[in-house]
């Protein structure tokens, strides 16, 4: 994968994120693609909205790649979300056997994150700004 393809899925993934904005979600989204360069999964967050604290993009990128895979082995495929994944979200990750994650801005949350197949800070000032502005609104 080229730096212009993790450009163009990471703007796709800031797609998704704008969608969670608009209904006063996290804006966070995520984009799962297989090796052929084809999307097979998009999510944003929803935990509010479904009252589910499971409903992360990342999660919700999985299920859809799965459902439309029909399988749950995701090998080879890439995952590209506007944030650093969470433990759970890296942990599907990890059980879906996704070989590569690419982030838009790192997660102020850390706790406990693997770096092993995680590459960082691709869209970095994209990611943060739509998160930035999303608390400034809220506070």
């Amino acid at each position: 994968m080229n730096d212009k393809d993790i450009e163009y899925y990471l703007g796709l993934a800031l797609m998704q994120a704008k969608k969670a904005e608009k209904l006063n979600e996290v804006p966070i989204g995520a984009i799962v693609v297989n090796d052929s360069k084809t999307i097979t999964g998009k999510g944003f967050n929803q935990t509010e909205n479904k009252s589910d604290p499971t409903a992360h993009a990342e999660i919700l990128a999985i299920q859809d790649a799965t459902r439309l895979n029909k399988d749950w082995r995701l090998d080879d495929f890439t995952l590209f979300s506007t944030l650093e994944p969470c433990p759970m979200c890296l942990g599907a990750i990890k059980e879906a056997r996704i070989k590569r994650v690419y982030f838009g801005c790192e997660n102020s949350k850390k706790v406990g994150q693997g770096k092993e197949i995680i590459i960082s800070n691709i869209k970095n000032k994209s990611c943060q700004e739509i998160l930035k502005n999303f608390f400034v609104k809220l506070r």
